[in-house]
């Protein structure tokens, strides 16, 4: 299966192409452009609103224990994390929710006060296509097990970004116990 990151930037090559042979000094088709670039956000709040609103009927109490890892650059060691699916996967749709708010702010910093209007059609794609392919998604929406790249906590996509944060997260029975041995963390998160 190809990576997401080449689809990407497949798409983006190719709506960068697309884009030159757009008019985007005519209004009429800045409009469309901007209401097709509303569309796609509304489809992504929605389908995050639809599984906050599955994860919330299921409402799945099992016991997740995973090892947080420390801070890039801390001597300390990871933190002991204990929580629930639920609220596991409630937290991931609160990011989910938070990094679409993100982008849309910066899009409309670009287009507003930069007056870029090129990005418009390529971020009307690209988020899409990344809100499907959410690993909460996949479980809640698409109905795909719980299992492999799926298994709770989800594996952080290997990039600079992940090696910031200071590795993956454990979630084997050898890391969470020695974490409660050693006594760090432990606290429940609601």
């Amino acid at each position: 299966m190809v990576s997401p990151q080449v689809v990407n930037l497949a798409i983006i090559l190719g709506m960068t192409q697309v884009s030159k042979r757009i008019p985007f000094d005519d209004p009429q088709t800045l409009n469309i452009i901007r209401a097709i670039y509303l569309g796609s956000n509304l489809i992504i709040a929605g389908l995050y609103l639809y599984v906050q609103l599955s994860i919330n009927k299921k409402k799945d109490l099992t016991t997740l224990k995973y090892v947080e890892p420390a801070p890039m650059g801390s001597s300390e060691e990871g933190k002991l994390v204990t929580t629930t699916v639920h609220a596991y996967d409630s937290q991931q749709v609160r990011t989910a929710y938070r990094s679409q708010l993100m982008g849309v702010a910066m899009m409309a910093f670009m287009h507003m006060y930069l007056r870029y209007t090129n990005p418009l059609l390529i971020q009307s794609i690209i988020p899409l296509k990344s809100a499907f392919e959410n690993n909460i998604v996949k479980i809640h929406f698409w109905g795909q097990p719980a299992s492999g790249d799926l298994k709770r906590p989800f594996k952080q996509p290997q990039g600079f970004m992940s090696a910031m944060q200071g590795g993956a997260t454990q979630s084997d029975k050898k890391a969470v116990e020695a974490a409660e041995r050693a006594g760090r963390g432990g606290a429940k998160e609601e």
